[in-house]
C-alpha cells in the first residue's frame, strides 16, 4: 500500500508505504525506541551508529552518527544529527524529525504508525517520510526528498526480518 500526498507546488512532498509483519505492535515498538533499532533497519546506508537511550515521550532526543556518502548525493561525509521525537503513541505511533548543523532547520518528518492485525497475528507497519514543511530555503535546493520512496520499503523489509526472528 502506497500513498503520496500533494502539496501547495503539486509535487509530492510524502511517501507512505506499509507492510505486515508477524510480530505484535509493542515489540515493532520496541525496536523502533531504541536508538539502535534505528541504525539496525535502516536500508539507506547512511545511520552508522547511534547514542542515546530509548525514547519514550515526545522531546525526547538520541543522537545518530551519520554518513552521506552511503547516497553518494552530497560530499558531506561523516557528521550527528539529533533525532527529536515529535509524536508518541506507546505501542502505535513514534514520529521524530531531525536537528543537525544545517540553519535554518529542515524540518522534515519521518514516522511509523502500527496497527495490530485483526487476527492478532502481527502488525501492519506504516512507514512514512513528510517534506512538506521543510524551509524554502532548503526547497529550492531540489533536494527533497532525500531517500525514495524504495528505501522505506527496504527498511519495512529489514524490519520485519529483524522482528520476525527475534525471541
Amino acid at each position: 500500500m502506497t500513498s503520496e500526498t500533494t502539496g501547495r507546488t503539486g509535487a509530492t512532498e510524502r511517501f507512505e508505504v506499509a507492510r505486515d509483519v508477524a510480530a505484535p505492535p509493542e515489540q515493532v515498538f520496541a525496536l523502533l525506541c531504541d536508538p539502535r533499532g534505528h541504525v539496525a533497519v535502516d536500508s539507506s546506508g547512511m545511520l552508522q551508529s547511534a547514542d542515546g537511550e530509548p525514547v519514550r515521550a515526545v522531546g525526547d532526543t538520541f543522537v545518530v552518527h551519520m554518513d552521506r556518502e552511503a547516497l553518494g548525493d552530497l560530499p558531506m561525509g561523516r557528521y550527528d544529527v539529533t533525532v527529536v521525537i515529535t509524536a508518541y503513541a506507546q505501542d502505535r505511533l513514534i514520529e521524530w524529525t531531525i536537528s543537525g548543523t544545517v540553519r535554518p532547520p529542515l524540518r522534515h518528518l519521518y514516522g511509523y504508525r502500527l496497527d495490530a492485525l485483526p487476527d492478532g497475528r502481527g502488525t501492519r507497519v506504516t512507514s512514512y517520510y513528510d517534506w512538506s514543511e521543510i524551509d524554502p530555503v532548503h526547497r529550492e535546493k531540489g533536494v527533497f526528498p532525500v531517500i525514495p520512496e524504495s528505501a522505506l520499503r527496504a527498511t519495512l523489509g529489514i524490519l520485519a526480518r529483524t522482528v520476525e526472528h527475534r525471541p
